[in-house]
C-alpha cells in the first residue's frame, strides 16, 4: 500500500449513531484496501464518540475527525477534504451502506481508464430505519443523459459517488454559502469541469427514516435550490422549467405543516423520478419522512438554518 491511499471516503455525522456502524463495516468489507476513511463529527454526541474509538482502535485507516461545532454539510465536507490524502474521494453517509463489495474496485478502475470523467456513481436501493428494503432508482447512465435533467435535481446519488479530489491543480471544494442541497450544487459545478457517469446496477443502499431531515428543511432547501439553478443555468440545459420547478417547490414549502405532511411521500418520490433513469418498485412507501437528495446533517441543528 502506497503512503497516500487511492481513495478517501469521507462521512458525515451529527447527532446519528445508530447506523453509522453498519455504514462503516460496508466499508471494511470492500475487496478494495487502498483507502481511508474520514469521519466527520460534528457536534458532541457522547455515543458517536465510543463508537469510533471503538472503530479507530481496530482499524488504522479511519479516522475520527471530530469538530466540536454544527456546521452546514458544505462545512463539514470542507474540514474532511482538506484532510483528505486519496486520489480520489467516494462519499458514504452515515445512515446509507454499500451493498456491493467491488463497488470501490469498479468505480475506481472505470476513472482510471477514464481521464476525461470527474466522478460517477451509481443506483440505489431505499431501505427503512429498520432496514426493510423498498424501490430503487437508477439514475441516468451516460454524460449526456446527466445533463438533461441536472438542473431538475440532483442526477447523482451522493452515496453511491466517487470523483477526482485534484481538478486542474487544484483541490476540488463545496460552496460553503449553500445552506441547502448542497451535495447537487457541488455535482453541477464537477459536472462543468469534466464528464460525469452513473452505473446502471444498485451498489448502495439509502436510507430513509424519520432521523432524516430534508421535511423540516423544505424551505432553506427551496430557496437554495433556485439559487443553485440560476447559478448553474449556463452550463446546463432546460433552465426554464427548472427554474418554474423550483419556484413551485418554494410556493409549496410555505404551506401550512399539515398539508405538507400529508402531501411530501408523493411529491419527494416524484423529485427522485425526475433524476432518475427507471425507478422500481414501491419507492414511495419508504419516501414518509425524508428525501434524501441533501443529508439530515443541514437539518439536525437551528445553526444550520436560515
Amino acid at each position: 500500500m502506497t503512503a497516500n491511499p487511492r481513495v478517501s471516503i469521507l462521512m458525515l455525522t451529527y447527532n446519528r449513531p445508530c447506523h453509522i456502524g453498519r455504514a462503516i463495516s460496508s466499508v471494511c468489507s470492500q475487496s478494495f484496501k487502498d483507502w481511508e476513511l474520514l469521519v466527520v463529527q460534528d457536534g458532541n454526541n457522547a455515543e458517536t464518540f465510543e463508537i469510533m474509538r471503538d472503530w479507530v482502535a481496530r482499524d488504522s485507516r479511519i479516522v475520527h475527525l471530530a469538530r466540536g461545532v454544527t456546521g452546514c454539510i458544505a462545512e463539514a465536507s470542507n474540514h474532511g477534504l482538506r484532510r483528505a490524502r486519496g486520489e480520489y474521494v467516494a462519499i458514504l453517509d452515515d445512515d446509507d451502506y454499500w451493498s456491493d463489495p467491488e463497488k470501490l474496485s469498479r468505480q475506481v478502475a472505470f476513472l482510471d481508464r477514464n481521464s476525461e470523467y470527474v466522478g460517477c456513481g451509481s443506483g440505489y436501493i431505499l431501505i427503512d430505519g429498520a432496514g426493510r428494503t423498498g424501490g430503487g432508482f437508477l439514475k441516468p447512465e451516460t454524460d449526456a443523459q446527466i445533463r438533461a435533467g441536472a438542473l431538475l435535481a440532483n442526477p447523482i446519488g451522493n452515496s453511491t459517488a466517487i470523483f477526482r479530489r485534484i481538478l486542474n491543480g487544484e483541490p476540488v471544494m463545496y460552496d460553503e454559502s449553500m445552506r441547502g442541497f448542497a451535495d447537487w450544487d457541488f455535482w453541477l459545478m464537477m459536472g462543468s469541469r469534466g464528464k460525469l457517469y452513473n452505473f446502471p446496477e444498485y451498489l448502495a443502499h439509502y436510507a430513509l427514516w424519520e432521523g432524516g431531515g430534508s421535511f423540516t428543511q423544505q424551505r432553506v432547501n427551496t430557496r437554495a435550490a433556485i439559487r443553485i439553478v440560476q447559478k448553474h443555468r449556463e452550463n446546463y440545459r432546460r433552465f426554464v422549467p427548472a427554474i418554474l420547478f423550483a419556484g413551485i417547490q418554494h410556493l409549496y414549502a410555505c404551506l401550512p405543516v399539515s398539508i405538507r405532511r400529508v402531501s411530501y411521500p408523493a411529491l419527494s418520490s416524484f423529485k427522485k423520478m425526475l433524476a432518475s433513469k427507471t425507478p422500481a418498485g414501491p419507492a414511495g412507501a419508504l419516501n414518509s419522512q425524508a428525501d434524501k437528495e441533501t443529508s439530515s446533517l443541514d437539518a439536525a441543528a437551528p445553526s444550520r438554518r436560515s
